[in-house]
């Protein structure tokens, strides 16, 4: 029988997750040495390499992807077990890790704080990325629920819209299409666009919307940041097609408009999902009715003049 910690397993599954032991070391609240003696420790055990090292860039071996598939098993089966040991103590203790659309990290830390006030002594995790990390996250399990715009088909999910989740075009106050008091979408045709990477739910949603009005603006930047993209239209360095709840503090102050186009906003739905055969701890269950009967209420009190019908 190998003696092998689940610390080691947890230190060697984030290694392989972010392919880099100093931002598993960030993650784990760990110092770096210390993330590379576990997994030194666990390869040990192994008598195997787990990491092939080219200076500072790791990948894994053979045996380090097979490993891996073990290993997040046994950690699903772990945190499943504690799941289980919740549903016997409660919804007051346990452990609870949500995904969080990067476009969401705007209103949900104000939504947990006060689900965290209601049940103190809970261990919330976050886990912030595009839609294509969240889809990854919900397949591997390593999520209980998370908030999104669209969750991905492949999966059986459970999924459950909360509120209206309003897209457009924002530009410089000084830009000219902000001087006009309507705009037909095919004006867009000739600006340049800053845009979301490929994966984001906010790129698919502008690249369907384009497709919709049958026009191909011309992406001259390329950012995975909502907070880059806005500095940079705030610049005047071209429009962009963004979720108008990251937006409004800009809007409110002056520092970017949002223009009125045919066929704009594009109301989608923010969802709570979760993998529809995993069972929910009293925990997550209690987050999840906490989203769905305070969620739009919130959103409301942050985004006072963003009144929309969902679609």
């Amino acid at each position: 029988m190998l003696r092998i910690s689940m610390r080691e397993l947890q230190v060697f599954a984030t290694v392989a997750r972010h392919m880099s032991f100093a931002r598993a070391a960030e993650e784990l609240h760990l110092s770096p040495p210390a993330v590379s003696m576990q997994v030194a420790g666990l390869e040990a055990t192994l008598e195997v390499p787990l990491f092939e090292r080219a200076g500072r860039r790791i990948s894994l071996t053979t045996a380090g992807e097979y490993f891996l598939v073990h290993a997040r098993r046994l950690l699903t089966n772990l945190k499943d077990a504690e799941d289980t040991i919740a549903r016997l103590r409660g919804v007051q203790t346990g452990r609870l890790i949500v995904g969080v659309l990067s476009t969401a990290k705007y209103f949900m830390p104000r939504l947990l704080a006060g689900f965290l006030r209601e049940h103190p002594g809970l261990d919330l995790k976050l886990e912030v990325g595009n839609r294509q990390a969240l889809s990854e996250l919900l397949a591997r399990g390593d999520v209980d629920l998370a908030v999104m715009g669209t969750p991905p088909r492949e999966l059986d999910l459970r999924v459950e819209p909360f509120a209206a989740h309003p897209l457009g075009v924002i530009a410089a106050p000084e830009h000219p299409l902000a001087a006009l008091p309507h705009i037909p979408a095919a004006l867009l045709d000739r600006e340049p666009f800053i845009v979301r990477e490929p994966g984001s739910g906010t790129r698919a949603a502008m690249e369907r919307y384009f497709a919709d009005v049958r026009i191909k603006p011309a992406s001259i930047m390329i950012m995975a940041s909502n907070e880059t993209i806005k500095q940079a239209v705030i610049a005047n360095m071209g429009v962009s097609f963004l979720s108008l709840h990251t937006t409004g503090l800009e809007v409110q102050t002056g520092l970017l408009k949002v223009l009125d186009v045919d066929g704009l906003p594009l109301v989608r739905r923010w969802q709570v999902v979760h993998v529809r055969a995993k069972l929910l701890s009293p925990a997550a269950e209690a987050l999840r009715y906490y989203v769905l009967e305070g969620g739009e209420r919130l959103l409301a009190q942050m985004f006072p003049g963003l009144v929309v019908a969902a679609a």
